[in-house]
């Protein structure tokens, strides 16, 4: 028995997350345990379709368990998104590497670069300071200043993949994790690019697609499109758009203080989205606040994090559980073989997690909440409340 652990937010799932399902089990995993952001993803936007959903089909498409990443990491910097989801991994008891795709392929080269990155924070802290305040975000600056010295390392963290990779990498040593690294050449489409090539394409083409009516049969799995096209049909995908009024409400009865309180915000951030409260459309809000320095992603992550109430403090603990979304019985094993080894508790009551400390009270509250303002990103909208009503997915087929 070998489980591979794999990081995602499938939104939606495509060819290129199945040829990474293969890959893995080609490499010798016999299980797969999956840590899946939920109705919110690491781009600072709703996710298309219902974690539930996502969760449902990703179990039809090849992985065995499904776990959902706290909103707190699935709302934040690639650092902490990583961190998060490698910790539920680690803390299952039950993995024994993490499998990722890169643009670089070579999990050794990845360990090198990550090892050169934070050497540069620490020995060029004021070089990179000095960049910064020119307007420039800290990837940015740090990035300048490896390539410096190290050219290939700067190429590899230029690339997104590659980026989240040295990040996986970062936490498994930081969490003093033994779990192994297995790290899949990305081929065909890269990363947000807007073109399909040989039935692959990336998930933001396939999410422009969708919102144009296009066909997406070609790249993805049957399953998927099929419950792609009946959600559009049901009124069941999410769009940020819908929560501009919400959000525009939000910004414009909060205080300075309340902004500053808001995870990923510093800097003087505060004072700059404050000053952007009058804005009279979601858009204007996103471009009046966006400089060199911060980018459009991070801006919408810190306007839904003010949104859902996520601060500072929120992201001092990691997960303090693992809430089950999905199973099959592959899964099961996988549960079983975690019962005596699972560092915190794994179930699919989000109810009962709650329970289990004020952290862990904490973190549910965040999740009912993040879960009751997607429901009005829906074109129709749910009740609240949902998260205590969800029923898993649990597959014996």
């Amino acid at each position: 028995m070998k489980v591979s652990g794999i990081i995602c937010e499938y939104n939606p799932f495509h060819n290129g997350h199945l040829y990474h399902i293969r890959k893995t089990r080609k490499n010798g995993a016999t299980h797969i345990a999956a840590v899946m952001s939920g109705n919110f993803v690491q781009r600072g936007d709703t996710a298309i379709m219902d974690k539930l959903e996502r969760a449902r089909l990703a179990v039809r498409s090849g992985a065995d368990l499904v776990i959902e990443l706290p909103v707190q990491y699935s709302l934040s910097s690639a650092e902490n998104f990583a961190l998060g989801a490698v910790s539920l991994l680690d803390s299952l008891g039950a993995v024994d590497e993490i499998s990722f795709g890169s643009e670089c392929g070579d999990a050794e080269k990845l360990r090198k670069a990550m090892e050169t990155v934070d050497l540069a924070a620490v020995t060029h802290a004021d070089e990179i300071r000095q960049i910064m305040e020119k307007g420039y975000t800290y990837p940015r600056a740090l990035n300048s200043v490896v390539r410096g010295y190290d050219p290939e390392a700067a190429d590899i963290i230029a690339e997104p993949n590659n980026t989240l990779a040295t990040e996986y990498i970062r936490a498994l040593k930081r969490l003093g994790s033994d779990m192994s690294v297995f790290t899949l050449k990305r081929e065909k489409a890269s990363h947000d690019s807007m073109t399909a090539e040989g039935g692959f394409a990336s998930a933001s083409l396939i999410r422009e697609m969708i919102d144009n009516g296009s066909d997406i049969d070609e790249l993805t799995t049957p399953e998927w499109s099929a419950a792609v096209a009946a959600a559009v049909s049901k009124g069941e995908t999410a769009s940020l758009s819908r929560l501009e009024r919400v959000i525009l409400y939000k910004l414009r009865t909060c205080s300075v203080e309340e902004i500053a309180r808001i995870c990923d915000v510093g800097q003087g951030l505060e004072h700059r989205i404050y000053g952007a409260r009058m804005a009279g459309s979601l858009d204007e809000l996103l471009f009046t606040v966006k400089t060199k320095r911060y980018t459009m992603a991070r801006i919408r992550r810190i306007m839904l994090a003010l949104l859902i109430g996520i601060t500072k403090e929120d992201m001092e603990h990691l997960p303090p559980y693992g809430r089950i979304l999905a199973f099959n019985e592959r899964g099961r094993e996988i549960l079983a073989r975690a019962k005596e080894k699972a560092k915190i508790p794994f179930a699919s009551s989000i109810a009962k997690l709650s329970q289990i400390s004020d952290t862990a009270e904490r973190f549910a509250e965040l999740e009912i909440r993040a879960s009751d303002i997607y429901g009005l990103a829906l074109e129709t909208v749910t009740s609240a409340q949902k998260d205590y009503k969800a029923k898993i997915m649990i597959d014996m087929e």
